[in-house]
């Protein structure tokens, strides 16, 4: 067996980033997890791949932003590895605006977007109109992007492993640890680095919103996927005793959803999920050098943000592990 110059330790989107990232340069990685790909937060209904309001700059948000202007050319790359369908589509998204100060505070945000985001995408307030896909709004005012982006989390996650195959990679469930060792563990690796993880619930609805945007209203994102469902979600519930199971909590983000876009009431309820997402102390991803595993790296901690961040995650990861170039950004570094 050949020895490997990358071992990933974890087969969430961001472990499987990685490596992808590194077979496409030439390394052959073993990826290893033990309770098989995307059986943690990466396999959730969600897939909202939604930016950091256009304010405050910092080395998150941008380094955000220019993964997430990545995105389609990465996600269409394993689509032609594997003939799979991850359901990937830079939809847009729609806000509602409940007042005149959330309205001042969006038309701010459009001139900051304008530089921002360096005329790739825009926000813009612009009137709700009388369309179906269209949430109700009290100053018949919404905020319009079109960063923002939506992907079939467990579909994405399954095709970045078959992706790592053809590029000579392996994805086992146990093997020898060689190389470079990343660990990419989600949220038992961020609690070993004094983070924690959270629990979402979301659920998927049977109800047809083919190529409309994705909508966020009352904390909660609603996603039209590509094959007739619509996923709500999520809670973030720091306690918890059951990390799979579902509860009165997700009937309450099923009937809210219900609530402020009522075009929802009624449509059957045909999957509910439950999981766990690593939250570093800081909230950015931790990347780089592990710091309780000397010698080996972690890419770990993308809470809530984690696949809009991946296609940049695996660069800056790559650039480390194989050319040990350091890209990664200063707040993203174990401390």
């Amino acid at each position: 067996m050949a020895t490997a110059d990358v071992t990933v330790m974890g087969a969430g989107v961001f472990g499987l980033s990685v490596a992808y990232a590194c077979a496409r340069r030439g390394a052959f990685v073993r990826v290893i997890d033990p309770f098989g790909v995307a059986v943690g937060a990466s396999g959730g209904l969600v897939g909202a791949l939604a930016p950091h309001v256009p304010e405050n700059w910092n080395e998150k948000k941008a380094f955000q932003f220019e993964s997430l202007i990545m995105a389609a050319d990465f996600w269409a790359g394993v689509e032609e590895l594997t003939g799979a369908d991850v359901g990937y589509a830079r939809s847009g998204r729609l806000q509602p605006l409940a007042d005149d100060r959330a309205v001042a505070l969006a038309r701010a945000r459009a001139k900051n977007a304008a530089t921002l985001w360096e005329g790739k995408a825009a926000w813009d307030v612009v009137p709700a109109g009388d369309a179906t896909w269209m949430p109700p709004s009290p100053t018949g005012l919404v905020v319009h992007d079109t960063l923002s982006a939506l992907i079939h989390p467990r579909r994405a996650t399954m095709a970045l492993a078959d992706a790592v195959l053809p590029l000579g990679g392996e994805v086992v469930t146990q093997g020898l640890e060689e190389g470079a060792v990343v660990w990419a563990t989600g949220w038992p690796g961020v609690q070993e680095i004094g983070g924690n993880g959270v629990k979402g619930q979301a659920a998927l609805l049977r109800y047809d919103a083919v190529g409309q945007p994705q909508l966020f209203a009352d904390a909660l994102h609603i996603i039209p996927h590509g094959d007739g469902t619509v996923a709500v979600g999520s809670t973030s519930e720091r306690e918890f005793d059951d990390p799979s199971n579902t509860d009165a909590a997700l009937d309450d983000i099923i009937a809210r959803a219900a609530a402020v876009f009522p075009v929802l009431e009624g449509a059957p309820v045909i999957a509910r999920w439950a999981g766990v997402r690593p939250r570093a102390k800081s909230r950015a991803p931790v990347l780089g050098q592990h710091p309780t595993r000397p010698g080996q790296f972690i890419a770990n901690g993308g809470f809530k943000i984690g696949f809009g961040m991946a296609p940049k995650v695996g660069e800056v990861m790559a650039d480390l592990l194989l050319e040990r170039r350091d890209t990664v950004p200063q707040d993203f570094k174990p401390v």
